[in-house]
């Protein structure tokens, strides 16, 4: 019998041929309060909590999508993303931002239907969050995060669905690191969706997606 030959999932790296190869994707919940409103949460500031999508859920910038099976009802939600090139456990705030090689955008794609019934029944949200291609991404820009006065925002066919700043963030990223790390030993190659802001909502067949946050490239993609 062969082994199968496997290929690594990776993101393009802004103006260079490198890529950045991915461990693992980390998603936080409701990290605006706007949106934790909206999802019908409490935007105090609770503890964050954490979900998963597979490394290979990426999607590279001016993809076409295919539309997944199994919903009626994908939304979309812009995100800050986080690249990590150090890890750990444990991890002092102060220390996290030293693990950041850099920061893209990229979209959660939820299948809010699966997701609102797994809720109900008190199951977990595996297929409604980390199916096939569900993690578009663009290019990794390497250094710091952006300022937290950097707008975020995406848009539909041309129509502005979503809006926001980095500052309207619950958590920010360095204490995203710092507390992800006590649940799990953070790697390189690992990959955090940081949250969005309010004004997620429904894709169809045929859309076309712009998503920004100022400062790194942007990222677009097409639903077939």
């Amino acid at each position: 019998m062969n082994i199968p030959t496997v290929s690594a999932p990776s993101v393009a790296i802004h103006d260079s041929d490198a890529r950045f190869p991915v461990r693992r994707i980390f998603c936080v919940g409701q990290n605006y309060a706007e949106h934790a409103r909206e999802m019908g949460g409490d935007p105090e500031r609770q503890q964050p909590f954490f979900f998963s999508k597979p490394a290979d859920a990426v999607v590279p910038s001016g993809a076409t999508i295919p539309f997944p099976g199994r919903t009626e009802d994908l939304h979309h939600e812009v995100e800050l993303v986080i690249a990590l090139a150090g890890g750990g456990a444990d991890v002092a705030v102060d220390a996290a931002e030293r693990l950041i090689f850099g920061c893209a955008v990229g979209v959660d794609l939820t299948r809010r239907d699966l997701q609102a019934v797994a809720k109900k029944a008190g199951r977990p949200w595996d297929m409604a969050k980390g199916f096939d291609r569900s993690a578009p991404i663009g290019a990794i820009l390497p250094g710091a995060v952006p300022e937290r006065a950097a707008a975020i925002t995406l848009d539909v066919n041309g129509d502005r669905r979503q809006s926001g700043v980095l500052a309207d963030m619950i958590w920010a990223p360095a204490e995203i690191i710092a507390i992800l790390s006590t649940y799990v030993r953070l790697a390189p190659g690992d990959l955090i969706f940081t949250g969005t802001p309010a004004g997620v909502g429904r894709l169809e067949r045929g859309d076309a997606v712009a998503a920004a946050v100022a400062g790194l490239p942007a990222l677009t993609f097409d639903l077939a």
